[in-house]
Formats: structure tokens, sequence, C-alpha cells
């Protein structure tokens, strides 16, 4: 995003890039000078060439939307978005390869479609337990999923289906029948889940304490949430996020691209309309559109980085109420809780760079639609 900033050298910036990759296209233009009289030459030939706004703005389009996908490849989305994305990235016909990947019906979706095949929601869920449940405290269930990781489709379908809850049990009679692992549960634990359960900003974090807190639960149930458990939830929640936020960018990035094209082209037309006033207003409009569709993608990021600030902060809190308490039950969510901390804190980075872009956006389509009205 750091390439959409000040709107005075960026026509500039994208003319050097587009002289440049012409002259490292054609091969025959700076050929036999040095890199330093190449440099000088490019930057001479930057100077008399005039901006067209409306060029630099279907390449700003352009240029997102291939960031986007970039960004989505290197995610911590599953596997089947990253993949996919990476083929679109790879793609020898360029930009309309992540224009389809973007659009409904398109790449993405057909990855999102594999998400919800059984056998991928089979591994997806042993890689999760491998990943929250220490072996510390959990190392009959730790070592199934890890089994299961490494054996077939079938073996994957067992253990979700009977396997997990075998391995819990087992895991829960080991800590019954070992005096140096059962945990003592303080009223001030049990007060700390509730107040989870109630004002969590975390949907799964609140659903896994409630489930702790439910009617009939023990002191166990209570150790349970706090060696596994509270991991679980949070490390549901941000896939959550991370699914819900690509979707609405894969999707606003797609709409920026249509509606940047519909206003060049009511732009171009002014040229040869025989009522000026009106192709005049149509262009006003058009552009009025995209500035319109920047703005509400910018409000939305906005909520998002306040969101992931909120979460950032709540899971360094943990983290270090975790390290300075002396009760047992909490020395499991210690890692968890700073693993999360340092995931929330590079989605808040994203939300800040995604809400200065769409500002810039949205700042771009206004200075368009005013060079229209002339």
């Amino acid at each position: 995003m750091a390439g959409f900033t000040t709107r005075g050298a960026r026509g500039r910036r994208w003319i050097a890039s587009g002289l440049v990759a012409g002259v490292l296209a054609g091969g025959g233009v700076l050929v036999g000078v040095s890199p330093v009289q190449a440099h000088s030459a490019v930057a001479v030939a930057v100077a008399p060439v005039p901006a067209d706004p409306s060029a630099l703005m279907v390449a700003a389009a352009a240029n997102a939307a291939r960031d986007r996908v970039t960004r989505l490849a290197k995610s911590g989305l599953p596997a089947e978005i990253r993949t996919s994305a990476w083929n679109a990235l790879r793609s020898t016909r360029g930009d309309a390869a992540i224009a389809e990947w973007l659009a409904p019906g398109g790449g993405y979706d057909g990855a999102k479609q594999r998400l919800r095949d059984t056998r991928t929601r089979n591994r997806a869920f042993c890689e999760r337990v491998v990943s929250t449940h220490p072996a510390a405290f959990s190392p009959e269930v730790r070592s199934a999923a890890q089994k299961a990781l490494k054996g077939t489709d079938a073996d994957r379908a067992a253990f979700v289906r009977t396997g997990y809850a075998e391995a819990q049990q087992r895991d829960r009679l080991k800590r019954e029948a070992d005096a140096a692992q059962r945990l003592e549960i303080a009223e001030r634990d049990r007060a700390f889940v509730r107040a989870l359960a109630d004002g969590d900003p975390g949907e799964q974090v609140r659903v896994a304490a409630q489930w702790a807190l439910r009617a009939g639960a023990t002191d166990a149930d209570i150790a349970e949430f706090f060696g596994y458990g509270w991991a679980t939830g949070a490390a549901l929640d941000v896939e959550a996020y991370r699914l819900r936020v690509a979707d609405a960018e894969v999707r606003r990035h797609h709409q920026l691209s249509l509606l940047v094209a519909r206003a060049v082209a009511a732009e171009a037309a002014l040229t040869s309309a025989a009522d000026t006033a009106k192709a005049r207003a149509e262009a006003e409009l058009a552009w009025r559109t995209v500035a319109d569709h920047a703005d509400e993608a910018h409000r939305a990021w906005l909520a998002e980085q306040e969101a992931t600030r909120v979460q950032a902060e709540n899971w360094q809190n943990i983290a270090r109420l975790s390290q300075e308490s002396a009760d047992g039950v909490w020395k499991q969510i210690t890692l968890p809780a700073e693993a999360r901390q340092h995931d929330w804190a590079g989605e808040q980075a994203e939300a800040g760079a995604a809400a200065a872009f769409w500002q810039d956006m949205a700042d771009r389509a206004r200075d368009s639609e005013s060079r229209v009205r002339g």
C-alpha cells in the first residue's frame, strides 16, 4: 500500500515505472549505456510525458488488485486459498487472471468452496488441535491428532468422529489420577472465565468460556478451558476474522475495477458526445460512484482497525496476566496469548494499510469528478 501516498509524486512515479518497464521489455532503447546513463535517460524522458489521470486510476486499481491477491497468498488463510492465489499471480495472463480470480465464481470462490469439503475440514481440525493442545496438558489428544495428520483421510475422519473425544477422556483420567497434575481452580479463575463468557471480544472465546461454565460443569472443565479451550477459541476467532475480511476485500476490489472502467469510459465519451452536458453529468456521477465505493471501504477498514486494536491489546494483557500469575492453571495460556497478540497486531497493521489505500482511491476519484466538472 506504500505506493499510494502523495498524489503529487504519484503520477510521476507511475509514469517512471511504465517507462522503465518499457525499456526493459523493449531492450533496444538504452542499449550500450551505463546504468547511471540509463537512469538519467529515463529521468529526462519522464518530464515531457503528460500524466493521464484516468489511466493512472486504471493502473492503481489493477495494481491494488494484484497487491491484494499477493497479500492473500502470503497470509495465514487456509492453504487452499493461498495456493489458488499463487496460481493466479503466476499466470502468464497477467491482470486478466487476477481479475478473474477476484470475480464472483472465480478462483477465490472456488478455493472457498473447497474449504467446505469434508476431507479438508477434517485435516484443518486435526491441524488446529495440534496447534492449540499443548503436550504438557493434553498429551493423548495431541499425539492422536499428530498420528491422524500423518495417516489417511479415513484416519482423520475417525479422529474427528470419535478419536478426539476418546483422547480427551484419557487425558482427563490421567490428570485426575496424577496429584502433581491436578489443578486447583480458585474462585478468581472461575470469575475470570465468567467475565470472558460475557465480554471477550472474540465470539469463539466467549463460546468456549460459556461451555466451561455450562450446567453440570466441574473444575476439570475450567482447567481444560485454560489448558486448550481458550486457545482453541482464540485460534478460531483469528481464522474467522481473516476469512471475513478476505471475502469483503475480494468483492471490493472486483467492484472497484468495474466502477473505474465505467468511469473512464464515461469520461472518454465526452469527446464525441452530442449532448455534452448530459455526458458530463454521467461522467461526474460515475467518478462519484467510485468515490462512494472507496469511502465505504475506507470506513469499513477503520472499523476493522479498531476491532483488531482491541483484540491485540486484549491478548497483550492476557499474556501479561499469565506471566504474572502464580496460579498453575494460567501457565498454559502464555504462549497462545503471545501468539494471538502477534496475530492481531499484524491484522491491525494490515487494516491500517487498507484504510489508507481506500482513502487515497476516494480522493483520486473525487479529483477526477472535479476534473470532469471543469
